[in-house]
């Protein structure tokens, strides 16, 4: 990848399908690509059904790694053994001094927590399905590399108005981060929210020394989802998104990995996949199927 332009190359793991079929073994929702491109990035697909050494090939290749929201298992699936692989290779390349940002959207959220707890799950029953709220931002909020770039506009909207989509049966509730000291220690808690049940959760985190972030709501869903209701397209609501993905993406671009030539970076990127427009049975408006 050419670095002089200041571009970055941002993978997202694709997850298993419910239903799989030879063509429609596993899929990335098009809102979390759309998402990473409208901040100046490219995207790579990582597949699920590679092998290990494929995937770590990869990792040399791409600039910082999204692990998107989904419904499959946190242990069993192929994206929780690709998404466990990813973050693996992530803290051990920051810990060698090597910057590559880490970005998990809820299910991704929960997984970042998970491995650092060491614990298979801590998440709770806490459901808030379908419902846009403001964050609850904590004292240290304001100084995360998270949002201290973000316009004040930005962020008072992000404090005032209901923005952020939650669409979850579970998270990891303050109390439960609270008694894990492995997770306490490895991340700060940026902003919280309430279930539906009245127990608070965590809603954004960032590890403390390494360029990991976690969120429970769906920030790629205001610009480039359509199918609900409930999905905030305003123009505070777009904006805010859009401060996710900027951040993020300026973070991808602090790390200088690139494939060995341009005609293997053009197999990889996902330019070479057509999405299928899903949106009358499905809540993603389009999507990318993989065998």
């Amino acid at each position: 990848m050419d670095r002089s332009c200041g571009g970055a190359g941002g993978g997202v793991i694709a997850q298993d399908t419910k239903n799989p079929t030879p063509e429609r073994q596993s899929f990335i929702a098009a809102s979390y690509v759309k998402f990473l491109e409208a901040a100046g990035a490219r995207v790579v697909p990582i597949h699920i059904n590679k092998s290990d050494d494929e995937h770590k090939a990869l990792f040399k290749s791409i600039n910082g790694v999204l692990f998107p929201g989904g419904s499959v298992s946190l242990s069993q699936s192929g994206y929780a053994k690709a998404t466990r692989l990813f973050l693996a290779l992530a803290k051990e390349a920051n810990d060698q001094g090597d910057y590559f940002p880490v970005l998990g959207i809820c299910l991704g959220f929960q997984l970042l927590a998970c491995v650092v707890a060491e614990k298979r799950i801590i998440t709770s029953s806490t459901p808030v399905n379908g419902v846009a709220l403001p964050l609850n931002f904590t004292k240290e909020a304001k100084e995360s590399r998270t949002f201290k770039g973000f316009p004040k506009d930005a962020l008072d909207a992000l404090a005032t108005e209901p923005l952020m989509v939650n669409i979850h049966k579970y998270s990891v509730t303050l109390e439960n981060y609270m008694k894990l000291e492995n997770l306490n220690t490895f991340y700060r808690v940026l902003t919280t929210n309430t279930s539906d049940e009245g127990e608070v959760f965590i809603s954004t985190m960032e590890a403390y020394n390494y360029p990991f972030y976690g969120v429970q709501w769906h920030p790629e869903k205001n610009q480039f989802e359509w199918t609900v209701s409930y999905i905030p397209h305003s123009p505070s609501a777009v904006e805010a998104a859009r401060c996710v993905a900027d951040f993020f993406v300026s973070e991808a671009r602090k790390n200088l990995h690139s494939f060995d030539s341009e005609a293997e970076e053009r197999k990889a990127l996902i330019y070479q996949c057509t999405p299928s427009y899903t949106g009358d049975f499905s809540p993603l408006e389009q999507t990318y199927f993989f065998s």
